[in-house]
Parts: structure tokens; sequence; C-alpha cells
């Protein structure tokens, strides 16, 4: 289901123009694809980040002049302090047509304690219907013991997708947790022992030799 926007056409362009479509809470962003011009327009902030928390996000672009256009988000660019999004590239589409999209992947259950889920893949590349594209994939590892793995292959995809990730690529697997040796402790007063028994042994030599010395003479 397609999210609907009311957008301006961008007039302006250049570093000025859109820090001024920024400071209005604001974004610019550009719609291209399918050999068109591409189409420069101002998108409302507020609606356009809470649409944006889904990274494949189909947007319904209304411009002023009733014309329409259904976009896909393509790219983000944020700013890097404050996170607010400053640019968007969205991808025209066209109803009925599939597009491939990177869908990130949700792994559910606990595996059989003491092993672990350790996610190989965080997202899954799938041909879908424009107007159908999942949020997430989910798959689940409840009850798996030690040494089970899920390949891209064996995840149930949602109806009418077409997996495009190499089948035999590792999602998941289930690991037992890796325990790090500790370093050895450094026991104190070795080193000194060590020191002292090597100056006894040197005064003990010492004595001896006086000893002899005097013996001969």
């Amino acid at each position: 289901m397609a999210e609907k926007l009311n957008v301006e056409t961008r007039e302006e362009f250049g570093k000025g123009a859109a820090r001024r479509i920024r400071s209005e809470n604001k974004i610019p962003a550009v719609l291209y694809g399918h050999g068109t011009e591409p189409v420069h327009m101002v998108l409302p902030g507020h609606e356009t980040a809470l649409i944006a928390r889904n990274p494949n996000a189909l947007i319904e672009l209304t411009l002023p002049g009733g014309e329409s256009h259904l976009g896909l988000i393509k790219e983000l660019q944020r700013h890097p302090l404050s996170r607010n999004i400053t640019h968007l590239d969205l991808i025209l589409v066209r109803r009925g047509e599939k597009v491939e999209v990177d869908i990130p992947v949700f792994v559910t259950g606990e595996p059989v304690s003491p092993a672990i889920a350790v996610v190989d893949a965080q997202a899954l590349t799938l041909s879908v219907e424009a107007l159908h594209v999942p949020e997430s994939i989910e798959v689940t590892v409840e009850e798996q013991e030690e040494g089970y793995q899920l390949f891209a292959g064996d995840v149930v995809l949602p109806g009418g997708a077409e997996l495009v990730t190499d089948p035999e690529i590792l999602v998941v697997s289930v690991q037992l947790p890796r325990v790090e040796e500790e370093p050895e402790e450094f026991e104190e007063g070795t080193e000194g022992a060590e020191g002292e028994s090597e100056e006894s042994a040197e005064g003990e030599s010492e004595e001896s030799t006086d000893e002899d010395s005097e013996k001969e003479e």
C-alpha cells in the first residue's frame, strides 16, 4: 500500500536554496526512472520522516497541478549529527511492475540453551510487486539446537516474491557462544624470588672461591 504525500515542485537549486528548504522543515528530493526526466520536488519534513522509517516505503507523490507519481525510496541522506533527512532519492515505479529491493531479516524465537542465534545475512534481495513490498522477512530459531543453519533458499518468502540473493547464502545459524580465555595472571614475587636465588647462588659461589683460595695459601 502506497503512502500519500502532497509535494511541491522545486524551482531553486544550489546549496543556499537547499538550506532554505531545510530551514522550513522540508526535504529536497528527486524522482527518476523509466528513462524519464528527473522530477525535482520538495517534501514535507515531518510526514516524510515518519514514512521513511520503512526503508522500502512506496510513496504516492501528488504535485500541485494534480499529477501524481509512485516513488520507491532508493537512498536517504542524513545530517551526521542531527540525523535529520537532508535529501531523498526515489525511483519511479508503475503499478503492477516488479522491483528489486533489499528486505531486512528479522529473527524470532530462542534456540536451545546455551546456544545462541547468529545472523549472517542482515537482508535479502527480493523481486516483488511494487505495491506489495514487505517491511521485513521473519525467520525463527525457536527450539533449534547448536549446528542449525538456515540458507536463503530455505526462507519462506511472502506471496509473489522471488529470491534474487544467492540461495546458498547463510542467513542465520545456531552456535554455542564463544568463551574467551582469560590471560594468565602474573604472579608477584616470582621475578624477585628468581633474582634472590641467582644472587644467593652467586654469593655462595664467591664464598666457595675465597675458601678454596685460603686453603691453597
